[in-house]
């Protein structure tokens, strides 16, 4: 890949890792709060939050970078992309914190465990492939395991759902349907960003 023949940019590389980190952090804190670990709902909420604007700052400074840069490692348009589609995940891993809170749950859900675990996994082998992105080597493995595990996820929200809805109760049916959407998008998201970066490798490589 061209990327190391451009190494006063390497900075978005950086930055693209400190993102990843914030997922891995945000879905950390995200499963503690699902598994019932820590019975503070609303403090874990306020730390995802706090990580989601962390992420948010981040992605700002990719933007300003951009404005300022003459020569980029890669398309601009690419490297928007990644950012906004990184930014995206943490968005949702704060949403299924935020849901928790707002429903006011505090019972596990396997399904809902289950959704979160799948999350973290992907956030751990985003980071992974963004921590590899700049010699574009060793990331096959990363990406092939997001889409995995993406349909792991898909398997889940349909057995989690169709298990919901065997129940008469309409306020536990809302509640959890909402939840299972929003961390169901949330892997959705983690496999366009695999995507992403699948798509930025092959035209440099």
């Amino acid at each position: 890949m061209a990327f190391s023949l451009l190494p006063k940019e390497t900075q978005y590389f950086t930055l693209f890792t400190q993102m990843s980190s914030k997922l891995k952090e945000a879905s950390a804190a995200l499963v503690e709060m699902l598994e019932g670990r820590d019975e503070d709902y609303l403090s874990l909420s306020k730390r995802i939050k706090h990580i989601e604007h962390e992420c948010d700052e981040i992605a700002h400074s990719v933007t300003r970078k951009l404005n300022k840069s003459f020569i980029t490692p890669f398309d601009r348009e690419d490297i928007y992309t990644l950012s906004v589609a990184l930014d995206d995940v943490c968005d949702y891993i704060d949403a299924a914190g935020r849901a928790v809170v707002m429903y006011n749950i505090h019972e596990s859900d396997q399904y809902a465990v289950q959704l979160a675990q799948v999350l973290q996994k992907m956030a751990a082998e985003i980071h992974a492939a963004t921590e590899r992105l700049e010699s574009g080597k060793g990331m096959n493995p990363h990406l092939l395991e997001i889409q995995r595990l993406e349909n792991e996820a898909d398997d889940i929200y349909y057995k989690g759902t169709a298990e919901l809805f065997k129940s008469s109760d309409a306020v536990q049916i809302i509640r959890w349907k909402e939840l299972y959407e929003i961390l169901e998008n949330g892997t959705d998201r983690c496999e366009y960003v695999g995507n992403i970066i699948e798509s930025i490798v092959l035209k440099h490589s």
